[in-house]
This record gives structure tokens, sequence and C-alpha cells, in this order.
């Protein structure tokens, strides 16, 4: 989870374009770990990925959100075991640059917006994890979160 100066976290406008009936929703820059990797390097690598943003390693904060959940994406049902970290910037609201995006993330995120934790809780919006909303005030209070398994879609 990625917050700006402002306290506001960055949210990618999503779509799969090969399964246009599951909408729009949005969803939390991130992706998957490599061979060898801690949950700070990944978060480390995944935001230069998909944000062209460099942050340090000592600033992701602790894994205090887990989660599993099954999705389908691009016609496959995939389950996904999930580490939320907070990173910090000094910044208000940068524009991510999709340089090292996956040809998938070029097609699938359409847009980006920097939302207050109050906007994230009273939109009706969908929202990857489902239960952002739900959860956000309390993790970033640094409350751990153990969310029950979600089948998203």
């Amino acid at each position: 989870m990625l917050l700006d100066a402002d306290e506001r976290l960055l949210l990618f406008d999503t779509l799969d374009p090969t399964m246009p009936e599951l909408g729009r929703w949005w969803e939390l820059p991130g992706g998957g770990v490599e061979s060898g990797e801690s949950v700070a390097e990944t978060a480390v690598r995944e935001l230069r990925e998909e944000t062209g943003l460099v942050v340090a390693r000592d600033a992701v904060g602790p894994p205090t959100w887990h989660r599993s959940a099954t999705y389908r994406r691009r016609g496959r049902r995939t389950l996904q075991h999930e580490e939320v970290v907070v990173v910090r910037l000094d910044s208000t609201g940068p524009e991510p640059i999709a340089d090292g995006r996956t040809p998938d993330e070029l097609e699938d995120y359409v847009g980006y917006r920097w939302w207050t934790v109050a906007e994230v809780e009273a939109s009706e919006d969908r929202f990857f994890p489902g239960h952002l909303p739900a959860y956000l005030g309390r993790f970033l209070r640094g409350e751990p979160i153990v969310e029950p398994f979600e089948h998203w879609n």
C-alpha cells in the first residue's frame, strides 16, 4: 500500500480486457514474490515495476495484513496468499510511470487515483482487496489484520 505525504493511497483503475463482464475495479499495486525475495524486497521491486518509484527497503513497513483470495483474471482462476505492507512517500501524489509494467499490466491498468482513507471508506466502487474499505483504517492504525478467505469473483 503506497501512501503519499498527504496520507492518500494509490489505487489503479483496473479492468480485464479479456473478460469485460468483470467490469472495472480499483486495486493496490503489488505482485508475486520471486524466489529468494523477502516481502520488503518484493514490495520495492513491484513498486518500481508498476509505478516507476524507487523506494528504499527500509521504507517498507511490516506485513501486518494477511489474506488469501481467489479470483479469475484472463480466463484463469488464481489462488493468492498476500501480505500487505505500507510504504510512505515524502512527496505528494507522484504520477506513476508505466515503463516497468508487464504487457498485461499495460492493458489492465487504465488509470490511477490517489485516494484519501475517507474516500475509500465511503466509496461504492469495487476494490481488490474486496474488503479494502472495511479494513483500511484499522490497518493504517497498526492493527494486525487476518482477513477471512475472499472469493473475489
